[in-house]
């Protein structure tokens, strides 16, 4: 692995959450791409620091499975199959639509709280496509995603949907270059705010296996340099 220089800029003495954090970072913009290897002495060298802390990190990220480890060969980006793409986004579908019943049954306060955050990430995508930033949509594409499993406030269900939520980066970013239906992107994800603010529970959940089949078709689909909405 040739490091980019100044890929990293930790103050201190970085500590393998805060490396894990950047690589995972690094990882879904696609610098590091599926496939390459992540070589633990040249990032050690790179953050001027010991090869502990890194082997943790790479083991952080290993158990996430953004990372694959493979005995006598070293540590390597996940590539993405097409029967991966299914599976993290019918994973995502479920839990969404646990999210969803989380929210609908926890009153009014909670879904009005979780709207505006929604709507303020909405905001930004807005100004984002205005403007064709791909890398800045993908982030808010998954914001917005995560902001509403977050809405539900379990614990556990928002670190499990965080791992999801970075392999559906990786697959946006490094699968292909651009989004097909830039001019439905808003829209897409104010259908889903809207029927979450109206309380209409059913069709939440319609939508939300709509969103996800549709992301799946898009990224299975014969690669022609484009990707979807997530």
């Amino acid at each position: 692995m040739a490091a980019p220089e100044g890929l990293f800029t930790l103050e201190g003495r970085p500590t393998a959450q805060l490396i894990a954090d950047q690589l995972r970072e690094q990882i879904v913009q696609g610098i590091f791409r599926p496939g390459e290897q992540i070589n633990e002495s040249v990032l050690a060298g790179q953050l001027r620091t010991s090869r502990g802390p890194v082997r943790e990190a790479l083991q952080r990220l290993s158990q996430e499975g953004i990372l694959v480890s493979h005995r006598n060969r070293g540590v390597f980006v996940l590539e993405l199959s097409d029967d991966d793409v299914r599976e993290i986004y019918a994973v995502r579908q479920a839990m969404e639509s646990t999210a969803a019943n989380a929210l609908l049954d926890a009153g009014q306060e909670q879904i009005k709280d979780t709207c505006q955050a929604l709507k303020a990430v909405i905001s930004d995508m807005a100004k984002q496509v205005a403007v064709s930033d791909w890398q800045a949509i993908a982030r808010l594409d998954m914001q917005f995603h995560t902001t509403f499993v977050a809405g539900a406030a379990n614990t556990r269900l928002i670190r499990i949907y965080e791992t999801l939520a970075a392999e559906s980066r990786m697959c946006i970013l490094n699968l292909a270059v651009s989004y097909p239906r830039i001019d439905a992107l808003v829209q897409e994800h104010q259908n889903l705010l809207d029927l979450l603010e109206a309380g209409d529970r059913e069709e939440l959940h319609k939508a939300i296996e709509q969103h996800m089949q549709t992301a799946v078709n898009d990224l299975t689909a014969p690669r022609n340099g484009k990707a979807v909405t997530a």
